[in-house]
């Protein structure tokens, strides 16, 4: 099983928008030890599913067990019915800043007005250089877990 190391950061806006994939996303299992994640992700040329399982995060909040695979995107279609309510709905986009990839995701309905960037690091210590549109750190902060979002919306704070 593959370790995901990211972190996590408020973005100030979207660099050059590039073609978005809208996110579906929903939870067909949510506690403190893992999650289970259904994704349906698509945009004018792509249809696909996804299934996520992840662990608890380390003590830094970078860094857990991940597993993925993909689905149909019929498939993620009809598992996301069996989800809890509501769905988070996200359109991410990529930008790639010195090497390294980042994901940033405007979200809809109730969390809109959020924008989170992500980058994914080989390793814990690895340096990168942050892009202007980053506005702060929120790596382990729970509220801003797509988890947490539904429960807790950005628009509730």
């Amino acid at each position: 099983m593959k370790k995901e190391i990211e972190k996590k950061f408020i973005a100030s806006y979207i660099p050059e928008k590039t073609n978005g994939f809208l996110i579906k996303q929903g939870y067909l299992q949510m506690d403190i030890t893992r999650s289970v994640r259904v994704r349906a992700v698509s945009n004018e040329k792509v249809k696909r599913g996804l299934i996520t399982i992840k662990g608890v995060s380390d003590e830094t909040g970078m860094s857990r067990f991940e597993f993925e695979t993909r689905i149909s995107f019929d498939d993620a279609l009809e598992l996301l019915k069996l989800c809890d309510l509501p769905l988070i709905k996200k359109t991410r986009y990529h930008y790639n800043h010195l090497g390294f990839l980042w994901e940033i995701d405007e979200f809809h309905k109730e969390n809109s007005g959020l924008l989170i960037a992500e980058i994914e690091l080989e390793y814990i210590s690895q340096t990168f250089t942050l892009p202007d549109f980053i506005d702060r750190e929120v790596t382990g902060q729970k509220k801003y877990y797509n988890s947490m979002l539904i429960k807790n919306p950005f628009k509730s704070w």
